[in-house]
């Protein structure tokens, strides 16, 4: 049963000993000085390597463990010899991060082994053969690299871009200037980067960061010389002391020297231009400037600076700042050095942004969609949608709150100071101390979505109920924080919004489920509330909705399983309700469409039961309550409802079936082409487990427990499939962490590999059940779940295909709607010919309706419309003579029309039957 014994590379034995003295030791410490390597010490390697390690400074531990990785690729023989100092340079970068002793910095790094950044991350993916060479910890700093670079490289492209706006390369008129635009340029992007490194606590936050960048351009504006400054620019800097200058003051006014900066308060004109220019919301750069800019010039001595500052003096400073951090030197930008330069496949995908194509319009050029350009669309988008609302309930929610028995008003404007108050905390905590005031104007975005979402919900469910007392709902504490909480995460979101992860949010330390963790709300309520959230709000945008999607799988998949979790208070509720195991939802159902009617009151106010929504439109009851007592009017009129099971938890588990199957179904795609037969096997124990081992999904994830129950269905099966196979398969589906299947636990405080996790815990409580599938009588098969497309509505815009560079889908656009009546003539999922028949079919059907709609203008009988058949040449024309018998195009029609008839009583009949064992 287990796989076959392993030896553990040298290098993966020491990477967990590593991790587990760090571990006792509560965390990593300073690294410790060591004396100066010599290479006669290290005889035993290669003497080029050991230069290298000299000149990075390295420690006889890091060169010594450095070199053990390199051994184990060496192993490997995928290493083209040339690239040895390469491969070299990444092994000391991870020996030197998981022993916490980094002696050079990312850039030296580059600069000695002559590679740039996406080649470096690159080769360390590669450089993992074995999966247990980079450890979670080198993914960790990996990935704060690579998100500190591309907010870095899409600055400085947007800063070089707004500078060949503002300065001139020389002055239209001939002056004695003593600097000029160049010197001025680098030291505006000097300065900025010591702002950034000492302002911001996270430093790979790309909005407030661009907004910090033009609060530097501003103050290098006012300060340089008239003449090097073009169009506004130009003209807003003259009118700055326009009104009170004399011509003696400007006279005795050195050429060069500006007069130091007016506080954003007193005069916006640079500003205006700047954020005109980018498209950027001014009251947020001034909010920056003052909260943040403001301090760090006074506390850098530069406030009352009369001209262009020294950049020798900050350039030393952010020289410390860099070689504290041990990362990338951004003032290798300015000098375009080939270490940062980006790929050349990023540049060809900024350039060619795909779009929308309509019949016979005419191409407009449309500007490329720059990472900033981007972000900041995004957030005008949505100020643009709650610019009109409120951060106060409306008079349509105030009614709605007196309608109640209990009116929630004060409770609601009691929470929304109390959790406003933690937000803004929490969020200068992480991003940095002078940002309250912007963690507080997001709120503020925040709680105007949520009082629009909220009244748009009352309003749909007083539509769906005809009841206008939601006095349940709306005193419920879970539903007001987690709408909130919803809310805000679309706001953080979009400020957050990512196009260097194919239009996804980055992962900052304000990343879902940041918010949950602020709020201390359980991730199980925060799920019940997303589908409705979505569906009541249609302003959306397309990302913003597969982002909450996003969230709501990372909740099936490993939130909600933790250990404090809600989801295991209710299981256990269900075990205990009829005595024995009472599954959470019924195999027998999978196979059956998911509906999509629930609300969040349903969700909310769970158990809500088919029944109750039966006499509530009678009576005119409202929503029961979570702990199953409805009004007294209701139970007047009909008999105590017998116990049943939480709705949120069997939507909760027939979600989390269809995600899983879903994964499975991309895992087996991968590697199980060749033998189709073993995918529902394996689902069948994947769901076995589920459904009743659920214990094993604590504080676990669940393409873990996919991983091994492929492992395992193989294994009885005879099929050779290693873990390495599946791991390596399984990074390339989307959404995937390498810790998933690197630290997994195993009991309690202590975390190993999924191998070990499948020999000491999951085969162990499986393994009669999986001998089972050996034997000549296997278990039923568990049905496949029926997947439908996403509930939610997207608009019709290009869509990436995943694992591709620049390949985009976009919907068919077709030359004419078709009616109900002539769709069902095109036959689906047939090939006889080729797409121009199809062309020609809609061609005719469009010419029979337009001579339809002339007849019917005309007030006369319309011809009868043409028929169509194909000829045994497979050609297909209009045949307008009298039918001689029937054809084989009527004949198939036939078929297709009695198929999908009986197709649709089956569906009718199966809704009928899970709707029956509900009201049981």
């Amino acid at each position: 049963m287990p796989p076959k014994s392993q030896r553990r590379t040298a290098a993966a034995t020491a990477v967990q000993e590593m991790e587990d003295k760090q571990t006792n030791n509560g965390g990593t410490g300073s690294p410790k000085k060591s004396k100066e390597l010599t290479a006669e010490s290290h005889k035993d390697k290669e003497s080029d390597f050991v230069t290298l390690c000299q000149k990075l400074k390295v420690t006889d531990e890091v060169c010594d463990r450095a070199w053990r990785i390199w051994e184990t690729v060496l192993a490997s023989g995928d290493i083209v010899p040339d690239t040895n100092v390469k491969h070299w340079g990444v092994c000391l970068f991870i020996a030197g991060t998981d022993l916490n002793t980094m002696t050079f910095t990312f850039s030296e790094l580059q600069k000695n082994i002559n590679v740039n950044v996406a080649y470096f991350f690159n080769l360390l993916k590669k450089t993992d053969v074995n999966m247990d060479i980079v450890s979670t910890k080198v993914n960790t700093a990996v990935s704060r690299l690579e998100n500190k670079y591309d907010v870095h490289l899409a600055l400085y492209q947007r800063f070089e871009r707004t500078c060949t706006k503002i300065y001139m390369e020389a002055p239209d008129v001939q002056e004695n200037l003593d600097t000029d635009s160049k010197s001025i340029i680098r030291s505006c992007w000097i300065l900025f980067l010591l702002a950034k490194g000492k302002v911001l606590q996270m430093e790979d936050d790309l909005v407030i960061s661009f907004q910090l960048l033009l609060c530097v351009l501003e103050y290098f504006i006012k300060l340089s010389p008239p003449a090097l400054l073009k169009g506004p620019f130009k003209a807003a800097v003259n009118g700055l002391n326009q009104p009170t200058q004399t011509r003696t003051s400007r006279r005795n006014q050195g050429r060069n020297a500006r007069p130091a900066p007016k506080p954003a308060e007193t005069d916006l004109r640079v500003m205006e231009a700047l954020c005109k220019e980018n498209e950027c919301n001014v009251d947020e750069v001034k909010n920056v400037y003052l909260t943040s800019f403001m301090p760090f010039l006074d506390s850098s001595g530069l406030s009352g600076s009369q001209g262009i500052p020294e950049v020798e003096v900050f350039s030393k400073q952010y020289e410390e700042l860099y070689l504290k951090n041990k990362d990338i030197d951004a003032r290798l930008f300015l000098d375009n050095d080939e270490t940062l330069q980006p790929a050349k496949i990023d540049m060809l995908e900024l350039e060619r942004t795909p779009r929308k194509n309509h019949f016979e319009e005419e191409i407009v050029g449309i500007p490329p969609q720059t990472p900033v350009r981007a972000a900041m669309n995004s957030i005008q988008q949505l100020k643009v949608i709650l610019n009109s609302a409120s951060d106060k309930p409306s008079e349509n929610l105030k009614r709605y709150f007196s309608n109640c028995t209990v009116n929630p008003s004060e409770d609601v404007a009691q929470r929304v100071e109390c959790l406003g108050r933690a937000f803004s905390d929490r969020f200068a905590l992480a991003v940095g101390q002078g940002c309250t005031e912007i963690g507080s104007q997001r709120f503020t975005l925040g709680i105007r979505l949520y009082y629009r979402v909220m009244e748009s919900m009352v309003k749909s469910e007083e539509e769906r109920l005809s009841v206008q007392n939601f006095s349940k709902l709306l005193n419920n504490n879970a539903f007001h924080t987690s709408l909130l909480a919803c809310a805000l995460e679309v706001v953080t979101a979009t400020y957050g919004w990512s196009p260097f992860k194919s239009g996804s949010t980055s992962e900052t330390d304000l990343s879902f489920p940041w918010i949950l963790d602020v709020f201390e709300l359980r991730a199980f309520d925060f799920y019940k509330v997303i589908e409705s959230f979505i569906k009541v709000e249609p302003s959306l945008k397309r990302d913003m909705i597969k982002h909450l999607e996003r969230c709501e799988h990372r909740i099936m998949e490993s939130i909600a399983w933790r250990s404090d979790s809600a989801l295991f208070e209710l299981l256990k509720q269900s075990k205990e309700q009829e005595g024995h195991v009472d599954h959470a939802e019924p195999p027998s159902t999978l196979n059956l469409p998911l509906q999509h009617n629930h609300t969040a009151a349903d969700l909310y106010l769970s158990p809500v039961r088919s029944s109750w929504k039966k006499a509530s439109s009678i009576n005119g009851s409202v929503p029961q309550t979570a702990d199953n007592q409805t009004a007294p009017s209701a139970q007047s009129q009909q008999p105590p409802p017998k116990t049943q099971k939480s709705t949120s938890l069997s939507l909760f588990y027939k979600k989390v079936y269809r995600l899983a199957y879903m994964r499975l179904d991309m895992l087996c795609s991968h590697l199980l082409k060749g033998q189709p037969e073993l995918e529902p096997i394996i689902w069948t124990l994947f769901q076995h487990t589920l459904q009743n081992e659920y214990e094993l999904m604590r504080d676990r994830h669940l393409d873990q427990i996919m991983m091994s129950a492929m492992y395992a269905i193989c294994k009885v099966k005879n099929v050779d499939l290693r873990f390495k196979t599946i791991v390596t398969a399984y990074k390339n589906l989307p959404n995937t962490n390498q810790e998933t299947f690197k630290r997994v636990l195993i009991r309690e405080g202590q975390y190993d590999s999924i191998i070990v996790f499948y020999n000491l815990v999951f085969m162990q409580k499986l393994k009669t059940n999986i001998l089972q599938y050996a034997s000549t009588r296997p278990p039923t098969l568990s049905p496949i779940p029926h997947i439908p497309c996403s509930p939610y509505k997207f608009p019709n815009s290009p869509l990436k295909v995943p694992g591709s560079n620049n390949i985009y889908i976009s919907p068919m656009m077709s030359p004419t709607k078709m009616t109900p009546r002539t769709r069902i003539l095109v036959s689906i999922g047939e090939s006889f010919g080729s797409s121009e028949k199809f062309h020609k079919i809609n061609q005719m059907v469009s010419s029979s309706e337009r001579t339809l709609k002339r007849g019917l203008d005309m007030s006369s009988a319309p011809k009868p419309l043409k028929r169509l058949r194909f000829d045994t040449e497979g050609q297909d024309e209009a045949d307008s003579s009298k039918p001689t018998g029937e054809s084989k195009f009527q004949q198939k029609l036939a078929e297709m029309t009695s198929t999908r008839t009986r197709m649709q009583e089956q569906k009718l009949k199966d809704v009928a039957d899970a709707l029956k064992r509900d009201e049981k």
